[in-house]
């Protein structure tokens, strides 16, 4: 991996209103007279507020008022509100009695149109944040105001490497600086006053499909951060640690295997050849591996450790992977890390040898609970295999595990004196497809959620008999740039395989907020809704955000001890991720980064708008603010008269599935997030087209090039008969 180390000044915004895209074909809503075209930042320097309007120190933190943030509860100094990671706060100001005074005091406009998923950090009445795109914010608390503004500059080509959206995470504050990855693999610090680039360090391979999208963490004089990507293309996960100061790497930790004959000369070197490298089998190639960290990481003061919860492996299928043998090691799993050095603590595997994009990678919630009469330190965890897991912070002694949605059929328990789950018998589809709950979507994913000290309840989103039918391949092919993952995806029957009349239908999911015990390992309550990221607050409330029909949102609140919804208001763009809090001159504010996008970049609407930039919406009790008007309706599906033979539209179908499906739905229907193709001018087009697709005409704007992986023989007029074809179908 390289590493470079470099000092810069501020930059400001690129491309006003430039739609930049993933993967797949844009093909002119780049240029759509009818989207929005956000302002250019006015200041080419950041602007100080004055002591009038508040901020006086900016990003002064250290390690003693991050271990004693939840005594802070006027500030929001971490992801997660602190080192504990509750999504708690002891503010009780908005509260189940001025709860209906709840409203807008400000919005901000950013400048980039794709998911917003951020966790604001709040310190002393200055908001910093990231965007889509890896931009950071830093904002006045009372007003809003725009303080100053950092574009790192991310190639729009980058977007290619992920699955799910340019999004990021947040930042984190530490010692005056901002830090944030960036989704072409940087590490980024930044003066916290004024915006202007302290230092940056490539912390992935450049020419790798690796991407960073989670939020740092900091101790210590270290700022941590891990990667995604390698879970859908291939390639080892890890986590490495730097200096705060001078962005130098102070360590690394791989969590899969490399080549046995290679050391990494990482801190992961020993226990790699210890217990790791045993439990892997066949073959080592360059593409094998997962176990990215690309959401939760959480420091512990108390053990001066790093929890880090890693993803699925790559390729997917267990068969293509490790001769069908093995857990694997460190996939699907929370790895406990000495922060100062990163050597190897303990690890607890909630899924071994996970064949079913279970990732680990839920928010760690730290808390002490009292169970069978004795205190004790513990992690709390909700991955996406759907089992509620508390853990000893101490030793990663499994203390308790059990199913917090009902349904599951992928294992039937969890042993505890072992530790291992008791796996179902057909569960890993070698011969024949199977259907087992949760699915790849998960009984919960990365949505933030949240602990209550007061209620002693854990808040989650909770999706209930979601499930997916796994359909194995006979071989495998690794190509670089491609979500090949070892089994077929984006369909519901593989080649040639009918659809079995006598197949029961899979059942009914069921979404809703959940508040569990993790004590009694029990459902307290359950309210039905489709939502995101949680917040709890000592006001008996649990705030969540929502998508209306995709794009829109909601901010709601909801009762923590008994889930009765009590409060809710529109917001012009979809909420994908969860509000924080915090109190400036005796008045409590909640504030949420909104934006659809991020895995909902593929959902399909009914009621299709013109894309929207994203925002930082805050309420306060008699807010007088006025939020923006939401998008209006997308230019309607005109598509071109010309016909296409049906062996050329059934070819642009299978192709349209393998190159297309991830960034521009399914059918080619979308939200238009990323543009809904059969809405495209440029669909009546052959030319554009193909200039588009097969020679990179829009690359800069994020469309690449894709003569590399489409065969050359036809292959974009074929995908254009198919999208022609599926846009005269929706008119008929």
């Amino acid at each position: 991996m390289s590493h470079q180390v470099k000092s810069g000044q501020h930059s400001v915004s690129r491309v006003p209103g430039a739609i930049v895209l993933c993967t797949s074909i844009l093909l002119a809503a780049c240029s759509d007279p009818q989207s929005p075209q956000p302002e250019s930042p006015s200041a080419a320097s950041p602007q100080a507020p004055t002591a009038a309007s508040g901020p006086t120190s900016f990003g002064q933190i250290d390690d003693a008022r991050l271990n004693n943030a939840p005594n802070e509860p006027e500030n929001w100094l971490a992801t997660g509100g602190s080192q504990l990671a509750q999504r708690f706060s002891a503010l009780d100001q908005i509260n189940l009695d001025t709860i209906a005074d709840l409203k807008p005091a400000w919005s901000m406009d950013f400048d980039t149109m794709r998911g917003q998923e951020s966790t604001p950090i709040v310190v002393d009445g200055v908001v910093y944040v990231t965007t889509a795109w890896s931009k950071v914010y830093a904002a006045d608390a009372r007003t809003g105001e725009q303080l100053w503004q950092y574009d790192p500059q991310v190639p729009g080509k980058a977007g290619f490497k992920g699955c799910c959206d340019v999004i990021n995470r947040g930042p984190a504050v530490y010692q005056g600086k901002v830090f944030a990855g960036t989704y072409d693999g940087r590490l980024l610090a930044l003066d916290a006053k004024t915006g202007a680039l302290l230092w940056s360090a490539q912390t992935t391979d450049p020419d790798s499909m690796f991407s960073v999208a989670g939020a740092p963490r900091v101790a210590n004089g270290l700022v941590f951060i891990g990667n995604g990507s390698s879970g859908e293309f291939g390639g080892r996960g890890f986590v490495s640690a730097y200096n705060v100061d001078s962005g130098e790497l102070a360590w690394r930790f791989y969590l899969t295997p490399g080549d046995p004959a290679v050391p990494d000369g990482a801190a992961s070197d020993e226990i790699m050849d210890s217990i790791v490298q045993p439990t892997w089998f066949g073959p080592h190639t360059d593409y094998r591996g997962g176990a990215n960290v690309w959401n939760s990481m959480v420091y512990d003061p108390e053990y001066d450790q790093l929890y880090v919860a890693t993803g699925n492996g790559f390729p997917w299928v267990r068969k293509f992977r490790s001769d069908n043998k093995g857990d694997n090691l460190f996939i699907s799993s929370i790895v406990a890390l000495d922060a100062r050095t990163g050597r190897y603590k303990w690890h607890y595997q909630e899924t071994p040898g996970d064949s079913w994009d279970y990732d680990s990678v839920a928010d760690i919630i730290l808390t002490e609970l009292t169970l069978d009469g004795q205190p004790r330190k513990v992690l709390m965890h909700t991955p996406k295999n759907g089992f509620f897991y508390v853990i000893e912070r101490g030793t990663g002694k499994l203390l308790s595990a059990e199913p917090y949605v009902p349904g599951v059929t992928w294992a039937s328990h969890v042993d505890l004196e072992t530790g291992r789950p008791a796996v179902a018998e057909n569960a890993y589809y070698d011969d024949e497809p199977v259907r087992l709950s949760p699915g790849e979507g998960g009984g919960h994913s990365w949505q933030p959620t949240a602990f209550s000290p007061v209620t002693g309840l854990m808040y989650l989103q909770a999706n209930a008999y979601a499930s997916t039918r796994y359909i194995p391949r006979e071989s495998y092919e690794f190509v670089k740039g491609m979500d090949y993952m070892g089994l077929w995806h984006f369909v519901s029957h593989g080649p040639g395989e009918a659809p079995d009349p006598n197949e029961p239908p899979p059942p009914t999911p069921q979404t809703y907020l959940l508040a569990w015990d993790p004590v009694k390992q029990e459902a307290v309550w359950k309210t039905d809704g489709r939502g995101a990221g949680v917040l709890a607050t000592a006001g008996n409330l649990v705030f969540q955000g929502f998508s209306r029909n995709v794009v829109m949102g909601e901010l709601a609140a909801f009762r923590a001890d008994t889930g009765e919804k009590v409060w809710s208001h529109p917001t012009p763009n979809a909420i994908i991720t969860g509000p924080v809090t915090y109190s400036l001159d005796g008045e409590q504010y909640v504030v949420a980064a909104t934006g659809a996008g991020g895995g909902s970049i593929i959902a399909a609407s009914d009621d299709v708008r013109m894309p929207q930039v994203g925002r930082l919406v805050a309420f306060k009790l008699n807010g007088t603010a006025t939020l923006p008007a939401e998008p209006p309706p997308a230019r309607p599906i005109e598509p071109p008269t010309e016909t296409f033979a049906p062996e050329l539209v059934a070819r642009g179908a299978e192709l349209y599935v393998g190159f297309c499906t991830r960034c521009h739905g399914f059918g080619a229907r979308s939200a238009n997030i990323i543009p809904d193709l059969r809405r495209s001018p440029a669909l009546g087009n052959a030319e554009l087209w193909e200039a588009i697709v097969q020679q990179g005409a829009l690359e800069s704007r994020g469309m690449i090039n894709w003569s590399h992986l489409l065969p050359d023989d036809g292959a974009a007029e074929a995908l254009r008969a198919y999208v022609v074809e599926q846009a005269r179908a929706s008119v008929r």
